[in-house]
C-alpha cells in the first residue's frame, strides 16, 4: 500500500536506426555489407560475430535486418518442459538437437508467412541463432555436419553470435575452429567492448528519454554518476543501462553511494579546471574501483591490453604527484613518477598466472627500452622472479610475489620511457621450445630404446656423440632425428605475433607436459606408435634397431 508500481525495464533500448547503435560505424558497415551480398546471393553465407556481452551484437544484426527488408528469425532453445521426442506419459518428444536440425533446414527451405502488419518484408529472411543446445559443446562435431549439409542447400543467410569470454574461455573456437571456418567459408566479424565515450553519450540520450517519459519517477543523474557507470560495467551497454535504471530511482541506496563518488569529484573540480580535472580522473581510478556501483561487472583485460598497460605504462606528471620528502642523493637516480596503473591488479585481470605472464614480458620488453643499461637492469628482475618460483613446493605462493617483481622491475628500470608507437607483441618462444623438447622425448624414447638412456641424456649425449659418425645407423628414421637433433641448428625460431584477442591457455601446455612420454604404445611389427607429426616415423620394412634378438634361457644349477 502506498507503493508506486514499479517502472518498466529500460533494457532493451529501442532502437530504431543504425546510428543509435553504441557500435564503431565499421563494424557496422561490414555486417551491412556481408548481409547485403549474401541476402541478394543464390546461395545464403555464414557469418560467426564474436565479442563480449553486451556489445551491441545482436542489436546490430536486429536493426539493419530491419533497414535492409529482412526477417529474422531466431531460434530459441526450447523450455525442459517440452515433450521430447520419444514418448513419455503418452506425449511425443524430440531432442534439441533434432529441434534445431529441423528448424535450421526449414526455415532454410520455407517461406515466412505473410502477417498483417509486416510491410511486405518476409521474402527475405535472415536466420539467427544466439543459443546453442548443450549437445553441441560437448560434441561439436554434431553441429559441424548440419553445417555442411546447409552449406549445400542454403539460400538465405545464416548469423551466429557468440559471447567470449574475458578469461579466455572462448566457445567461438571450440564451436568454430578455424579449420570448420575455411570448409565452409564461414566469414567471422569481432566486436570490441562499447568505448566510454560511446557510451556516455548513449547513457545520457537514454536517461534524458527515459526521464521525460516517467512523469517524475526517474531523475536524470549527472556527470560523476553516468561516468561511475560507464567505469564499472567494462564496455557492457546492457549492464550499464541496467544500473542506469537503478541509479536514476529516487530513495535507493545506489544513489547514495554513488553521491559520495559524486560529491567527492565535484568538491574536486572546483579547484582546478575541466581540463586538469581530466587528467586528476585517472588518479582516482583506484578508488572508483573500489566504490564501484552495484550491478558493475567484474573488470577484466584481455591478455594482449594487459601487456600494453604494463609496456606501455604511463606516470603521472610531477605537478600532480603529492610533494614529499625526496630521496636521498645516493639514491636520486632511483625517483620515478607515480604509476597510473596498479601492475598487481593489471595481472590479476588479465587471468592468467605470474610466471606466463612473465613470460610474455620477457619476450617483448626489449623493444620498448632505449638504455642498454636499463635492459640490463631489466633483466636482472626477470631472472629474480623466475628464481622466487624455481622451487615448486613453493611456486603457487611465490607465483604472486614473482610477478610483482618482475612487473614492477620493469617499469623502475625504465629509466627513460620514451613513445615508441604502435609494436606488435609475439607469444613466447619458450611455448615453441617446450613443444619441441617434448616431440623429442617422445621420439628419442622410441627411437633408441635399446640404449637405456634418459631421454635427455640421449640428446645431449648420445646423439650428438652420433653426429659425427659416418654411418651411426641403418634406420632412416634414426638418421633423420640424429640429423635433427645431434647438430645445433642455425636457423631462428620463427615469431607468433599475439593478437588483440588471445585466450591465455598455457596451462594446458603445461599439464601436456607432465604427462611425458608415457602414453608411446607398440604397433605391428615393433614400431612405436603415437610419434609426433613433426618427427620421422620409422618405417616397417626395418626394425627399430638391427640387433638379433636376445634370448635368455635358465639353466638348472649343478
Amino acid at each position: 500500500a502506498g507503493l508506486s508500481p514499479p517502472s518498466p525495464p529500460l533494457w532493451p533500448y529501442v532502437l530504431y536506426v543504425s546510428a543509435d547503435l553504441a557500435v564503431h560505424k565499421k563494424k557496422i558497415e561490414e555486417v551491412e555489407n556481408w548481409m547485403r551480398v549474401h541476402s541478394n546471393a543464390a546461395k545464403g553465407g555464414i557469418l560467426l560475430l564474436t565479442g563480449p556481452s553486451g556489445c551491441g551484437k545482436t542489436a546490430t544484426v536486429q536493426v539493419l535486418s530491419r533497414e535492409l527488408g529482412l526477417r529474422a528469425q531466431e531460434w530459441t532453445n526450447p523450455s525442459n518442459l517440452e515433450p521430447y521426442k520419444w514418448r513419455m506419459n503418452g506425449f511425443p518428444c524430440s531432442s534439441q538437437f533434432t529441434q534445431f536440425q529441423e528448424f535450421l533446414l526449414r526455415a532454410n527451405k520455407y517461406n515466412c508467412l505473410k502477417m498483417v502488419g509486416d510491410g511486405g518484408t518476409t521474402d527475405r529472411k535472415l536466420i539467427l541463432v544466439e543459443d546453442f543446445p548443450n549437445q553441441f559443446y560437448r560434441q561439436p562435431g554434431s553441429l559441424h555436419d548440419i553445417l555442411r549439409r546447409f552449406v549445400k542447400t542454403g539460400r538465405c543467410p545464416l548469423v551466429f553470435i557468440v559471447s567470449d569470454s574475458l578469461s579466455g574461455d572462448s566457445s567461438s573456437r571450440f564451436l568454430f575452429p578455424r579449420e570448420i571456418q575455411e570448409e565452409l567459408g564461414i566469414s567471422s566479424i569481432s566486436f570490441n567492448p562499447v568505448a566510454p565515450t560511446t557510451m556516455m553519450k548513449v547513457l545520457t540520450r537514454v536517461s534524458t528519454l527515459e526521464a521525460g517519459k516517467s512523469c517524475g519517477r526517474m531523475c536524470v543523474p549527472d556527470q560523476a554518476v553516468l561516468e561511475t557507470l560507464c567505469s564499472g560495467s567494462s564496455g557492457d551497454i546492457r549492464s550499464a543501462i541496467n544500473s542506469l535504471q537503478f541509479s536514476s530511482l529516487p530513495d535507493t541506496s545506489l544513489e547514495k553511494g554513488l553521491g559520495r563518488v559524486k560529491d567527492r569529484q565535484t568538491s574536486l573540480g572546483k579547484a582546478v579546471s575541466r581540463t586538469n580535472q581530466r587528467k586528476k580522473k585517472s588518479k582516482l581510478t583506484k578508488e572508483q574501483d573500489e566504490e564501484q556501483a552495484i550491478g558493475g561487472k567484474d573488470a577484466s583485460l584481455f591478455l594482449f591490453r594487459a601487456l600494453g598497460k604494463i609496456l606501455h605504462c604511463k606516470r603521472a606528471e610531477a605537478a600532480e604527484c603529492d610533494t614529499g620528502p625526496g630521496l636521498p642523493s645516493h639514491l636520486s637516480h632511483h625517483h620515478r613518477e607515480a604509476l597510473l596503473v596498479d601492475p598487481e591488479l593489471v595481472v590479476e585481470r588479465s587471468h592468467m598466472s605470474g610466471e606466463f605472464f612473465n613470460l610474455y614480458l620477457h619476450q617483448n620488453y626489449v623493444d620498448f627500452f632505449s638504455q642498454l643499461e636499463d635492459v640490463d637492469r631489466a633483466s636482472e628482475y626477470l631472472s629474480d622472479a623466475d628464481l622466487l618460483t624455481s622451487d615448486w613446493t613453493s611456486r603457487s605462493t611465490m607465483g604472486h610475489y614473482g610477478s610483482s617483481v618482475a612487473t614492477r622491475g620493469l617499469l623502475h628500470s625504465n629509466s627513460q620511457q620514451v613513445s615508441v608507437g604502435f609494436r606488435p607483441l609475439h607469444k613466447p618462444n619458450w611455448l615453441l621450445v617446450n613443444k619441441k623438447h617434448r616431440e623429442n622425448c617422445l621420439a628419442a624414447q622410441s627411437l633408441f630404446r635399446s640404449f637405456c638412456l634418459t631421454p635427455v641424456s640421449l640428446q645431449t649425449e648420445l646423439l650428438p656423440y652420433l653426429a659425427q659418425l659416418t654411418n651411426p645407423m641403418r634406420n632412416q628414421a634414426q638418421i633423420a632425428f640424429i640429423q635433427d637433433v645431434g647438430q645445433m641448428p642455425l636457423r631462428r625460431l620463427k615469431l607468433e605475433t599475439l593478437t588483440d584477442k588471445e585466450p591465455a591457455q598455457l596451462e594446458k601446455d603445461s599439464e601436456e607436459e607432465e604427462e611425458g612420454p608415457a602414453g608411446v604404445a607398440e604397433g605391428p611389427g615393433g614400431v612405436e606408435e603415437g610419434l609426433p607429426a613433426s618427427q620421422p616415423q620409422p618405417t616397417t620394412s626395418h626394425g627399430l634397431l638391427e640387433e638379433e634378438d636376445l634370448i635368455i634361457e635358465d639353466y638348472a644349477s649343478d
